[in-house]
């Protein structure tokens, strides 16, 4: 699969920012666009809070690119540019809600003729370029795809369920309809707050964390996470081996706001910042060539894979290298970046039996970057605390006691078609194990790549419904920092020697690194 060789800007960990990006409203920062009436409850003896009543809408936009099947190679990267596309334009419409509370208290129309309105014309004209794409290049596009055009706003608090996708029709579950261009349901009620200001954005000015998306770590049941993705693969049985590799914590300072593997060839593809350890020329226009040319963080040099995943951010006002950049403060992503105090990256078995070797340039995506909106049919989140590791929740940030570091856990796809190296939508080819840790329809056990992220963070503090000094993953930006749409991403660069040497170790049982 041939890459764009073009090169892009110096990457932002060597930037030199001149002058800080303000926070607050009028500042060049994104402005919170939810509003919030806040209740405080008592839950098994620990503080919480829920938002009792979120009246302004975020944006929530139907999935094009996860309902795109076969799209001919040829066409591949225009689709991918195009989905791209797409992502800044609701992200250009997100931000102007965020900014024009003051019109949006005055008319109820203003949302959907002003911004839901125009946000489906120009999808419109992406999907007809996409489907003419397609077609152009000897696929057949879906005709269906121009349903998917119209977006909805709906209340910043009420997460998608199940299937994934909203449908394209415009209805949210509440009696607000936003695809056809009216939205009644985006107004704050009372018009207060409408120049803007708002008490609940912790005094950064911009959308979330809130108070709701936290738990205590003790409040979390043992066992409790129920999720049909990122089943451990390995167990007692079939190939129990594993192999380590160690590749640092981003010592070398290597970020950006690109997604390689999403939007090939598209600057800021991500609309939010990675961390990347392995490969050191992971960026939005890197081909496969310069990838396997490429230097590695990684012990082992055969092991030039990329493993990159958004960084986390404490929100204390600390102005760092990307403030005013887009993918960083510009679109909501601020305060200090947090390196991960170890980055644990394992391969594992199978319990069925033997892993076969992946192939090179395979590229994997876990979880959802957009499962606010999407709904959590792809989300693999998992977060916990160090000392409470049997306590994982997808949908909250844990409040973990002093001494216990905050966890983040991947596992991986690791059923593989044994033909293709990505698809249309970048997951058709890739699976989860069954229950019973076997792959279905056909597919082949390769590793499965399990990462483990702690952090050392100070616990924010959850007082009268506001949360002070909060962590959050970056994230899209009507995608409010939510912790469920925490994601990962890989390509193996590994060289054969060393990906045979991996499926021997598994293969014999052994711990290898």
């Amino acid at each position: 699969m041939g890459r764009n060789t073009r090169k892009r800007r110096t990457p932002l960990a060597t930037k030199i920012v001149a002058g800080a990006a303000a926070l607050a409203v009028g500042g060049g920062g994104l402005v919170w666009a939810n509003f919030y009436a806040s209740a405080h409850e008592e839950h098994g003896g620990h503080n919480r809070t829920r938002s009792a009543a979120a009246q302004v809408a975020t944006i929530d936009c139907p999935d094009v690119g996860q309902q795109i099947r076969d799209v001919p190679d040829r066409a591949r990267g225009e689709v991918d540019g195009e989905l791209a596309t797409m992502d800044s334009q609701i992200t250009d419409a997100y931000q102007r809600l965020a900014t024009t509370r003051r019109a949006q208290a005055g008319d109820a129309q203003f949302v959907g003729n002003s911004i839901l309105g125009p946000l489906k014309e120009r999808r419109k004209a992406i999907i007809d370029r996409i489907q003419l794409e397609i077609n152009r290049a000897g696929g057949r596009a879906d005709d269906n795809l121009d349903e998917l055009a119209g977006c909805q706003g709906r209340p910043a608090d009420q997460m998608q369920n199940g299937g994934g996708q909203n449908g394209g029709d415009g209805q949210n579950g509440d009696g607000q309809n936003g695809g056809d261009g009216q939205d009644g349901g985006d107004q704050n009620g009372d018009g207060q707050n409408g120049d803007g200001q708002n008490q609940d954005d912790n005094g950064n000015g911009v959308a979330g964390p809130v108070a709701d998306d936290f738990i205590d770590i003790n409040d979390v049941q043992p066992n409790s996470r129920n999720s049909r993705n990122g089943l451990a693969a390995n167990g007692d049985g079939g190939s129990t081996g594993t192999f380590t590799t160690e590749c640092g914590v981003n010592e070398n300072n290597l970020f950006n706001s690109d997604n390689l593997i999403a939007a090939p060839g598209v600057d800021n593809g991500a609309h939010h910042t990675h961390d990347y350890v392995g490969n050191q020329d992971n960026d939005a226009f890197s081909s496969d060539q310069d990838l396997a040319a490429a230097d590695t963080s990684c012990q082992n040099q055969g092991d030039k894979s990329t493993y990159y995943w958004p960084v986390l951010r404490l929100q204390d006002g600390t102005q760092e290298f990307d403030a005013g950049d887009q993918g960083g403060g510009a679109e909501g992503n601020i305060g200090k970046i947090l390196k991960p105090a170890q980055a644990e990256i394992k391969f594992v078995g199978s319990r069925q039996g033997d892993v076969v070797a992946m192939p090179k340039f395979l590229r994997v995506i876990t979880g959802d970057a957009k499962s606010f909106t999407n709904g959590d049919a792809n989300a693999n989140s998992s977060w916990s605390c160090s000392g409470f590791e049997d306590r994982q929740v997808t949908d909250k940030y844990p409040l973990c006691p002093e001494g216990s570091q905050v966890l983040r856990t991947i596992n991986f796809q690791s059923c593989w078609d044994g033909q293709n190296i990505d698809s249309a939508n970048h997951r058709d080819h890739m699976a989860f194990v069954q229950e019973d840790g076997s792959c279905a329809n056909g597919f082949q056990a390769v590793p499965q790549l399990q990462i483990r992220l702690a952090y050392d963070i100070p616990a924010p503090t959850v007082e009268n419904g506001q949360v002070q000094n909060p962590y959050a993953v970056d994230s899209f930006p009507e995608q409010l920092h939510k912790p469920i749409t925490d994601h990962n991403d890989f390509i193996n660069v590994m060289d054969e020697d060393l990906m045979n040497e991996v499926v021997d170790c598994i293969n014999r049982g052994e711990d290898c690194q």
